[in-house]
């Protein structure tokens, strides 16, 4: 019996070896071997932006960057249409999704409207983040002036999942950076991808998340990045992938449709205002220290080694932790080795405050099964958890940045001194999977406002899980009154999702998550 099974389980894999070396034949990757190098333009103080972070730069010191938060939705998209519209020389993009929705359209006929005034634009898209979008990509790469590329893109177009079947590897490898580089002059990186529930385009649905606009010495080093990526043996043009017709008219006519909207010329005038701030150099930036850290774009080949990977560079920073992290991580599966480092800082008297999603705000069933498996561990050794709680109808409560409908920033804080803000979650795929990328700003000012929010604000828009004397895990709420609640079983979950969190926490996917 056993020895028919085994016969059995080889036919089986031999069959479904040769199913995908068939597949890999049948729909091949386009050969870049022979593909020139491409590379960022410099800063110029013959363009606008450019003179203004020159003589920025000159004033505060040529190894620092002024840096500008970016907290509320909607600055966060004006500022990134207002830079495209200042364009001179070049803009250079790289995200992981990117919407056909208003804000995506939006930015997207910034980039060709900077194309057509000579602006060359170079535009970086993971492929598992464009849905829809084939046919508007390829009418806006065959723009003399702008070009597209997709990081791992699946060769099966319609429909793409069919890719997974016989090249999963590759594909499970994402590129999760968000960057957008001006003029050599100007970047903003953070959390955001490019779509309305992003940039809280509508009330109803959307994700607190946080970036930071940068000018000066990271910028460079940010364009660099960007570079190795472009060049990457893991991106593709976009003509070499999507075949076709070519059909700008339709893009056009949903530009006209966005357009149209009240929202999107609300959006546009804010965009305008922005403008006024950046172009003449009205901006309030702070200049301080900024380091990039960013994966190796090897990682996505799954060839990066240890010290090529964002994760070793973050856990040498963490380590040195001296009095207090305060941490937002929409994705929290510390595993075994991360609960490991947090315990031991909460275990050496450092105040560790950690904020992510709750179970009735969390997007993601999977990736919260992933994290209860830790939590206990994490509340014995003295780490403070905080689950966001879905968002509240108090005026006052929803005026606090860190409220909102669920959480999709990714940020620390280190001894109110050092701030990370970027595309990193704490979890195993941005570790060992996804490429990933941020800022470490050195500002107190920028660190003590991430603090801030652990000294009271978080506990009104969270709850928070605890252990009691008698080892059993409750959640207190602290109500808008100011009344406290406590729950014996998980807020908000049904008997479904209890047993659904169970039975995912015992499944052999947590490298995945």
């Amino acid at each position: 019996m056993m020895k028919t099974f085994l016969r059995l389980i080889i036919r089986v894999s031999l069959i479904a070896a040769i199913a995908i070396m068939a597949a890999r034949l049948m729909f091949p990757l386009p050969d870049i071997s022979n593909r020139p190098v491409s590379s960022a333009i410099p800063i110029s103080t013959t363009t606008p932006l450019g003179k203004i972070v020159s003589d920025g730069s000159a004033s505060h010191g040529e190894d620092k960057t002024g840096v500008f938060p970016l907290a509320n939705g909607h600055d966060a998209l004006a500022s990134r249409i207002a830079l495209i519209e200042a364009a001179v020389q070049s803009v250079d993009a790289q995200y992981y999704i990117w919407h056909n929705d208003t804000s995506g359209i939006l930015l997207m006929d910034a980039l060709y409207q900077a194309a057509e005034r000579g602006v060359r634009v170079r535009l970086l898209l993971d492929d598992n983040g464009v849905a829809g979008l084939d046919d508007f990509m390829a009418a806006l790469n065959a723009h003399e002036n702008f070009s597209i590329r997709l990081f791992n893109p699946s060769t099966i177009r319609r429909p793409k999942f069919l890719g997974y079947t016989f090249d999963f590897f590759r594909m499970n490898r994402r590129m999760h950076n968000k960057s957008l580089t001006v003029d050599g002059s100007v970047s903003i990186i953070g959390g955001r991808n490019i779509g309305d529930e992003y940039f809280q385009v509508f009330d109803d649905n959307y994700y607190i998340d946080l970036d930071v606009l940068a000018a000066g010495a990271v910028v460079p080093e940010t364009a660099r990045v960007f570079d190795q990526y472009w060049n990457s043996q893991s991106v593709f043009e976009v003509e070499t992938v999507i075949t076709g017709k070519v059909d700008l008219p339709a893009f056009q006519d949903r530009v006209e449709e966005v357009r149209s909207s009240a929202i999107a010329k609300e959006i546009l005038q804010g965009a305008v205002d922005s403008a006024t701030g950046y172009t003449n150099g009205d901006a309030e930036l702070e200049w301080t220290r900024v380091e990039l850290f960013a994966d190796d774009p090897a990682k996505g080949l799954g060839i990066a080694s240890p010290e090529q990977l964002l994760i070793t560079r973050l856990i040498e920073i963490l380590g040195g932790v001296e009095t207090r992290l305060d941490m937002v991580s929409a994705y929290f599966v510390p595993a075994v080795e991360g609960t490991a480092l947090f315990s031991l800082l909460a275990e050496s008297e450092k105040q560790i405050n950690i904020l992510t999603n709750a179970l009735n705000t969390t997007d993601v069933l999977m990736v919260y099964a992933g994290y209860t498996k830790y939590r206990r561990d994490l509340q014995a050794s003295g780490v403070n958890l905080y689950e966001l709680k879905l968002r509240s109808t108090n005026a006052e409560t929803q005026r606090m940045p860190l409220s909102g409908a669920s959480l999709h920033a990714k940020t620390f804080a280190i001894d109110d001194a050092r701030i990370f803000i970027g595309s990193f979650n704490f979890d195993p795929r941005s570790a060992a999977l996804n490429c990933e990328m941020g800022f470490l700003v050195h500002s107190p000012s920028l660190a003590v406002r991430l603090s801030e929010q652990f000294n009271g604000p978080v506990e009104r828009v969270s709850y928070q899980p605890m252990l009691t004397p008698e080892d059993k895990m409750v959640w207190q709420e602290v109500r808008e009154d100011g009344e406290l609640t406590i729950y014996q079983e998980e807020p908000g979950a049904t008997r479904l999702q209890q047993i659904l969190l169970v039975i995912l926490g015992l499944l052999p996917i947590e490298w995945m998550l």
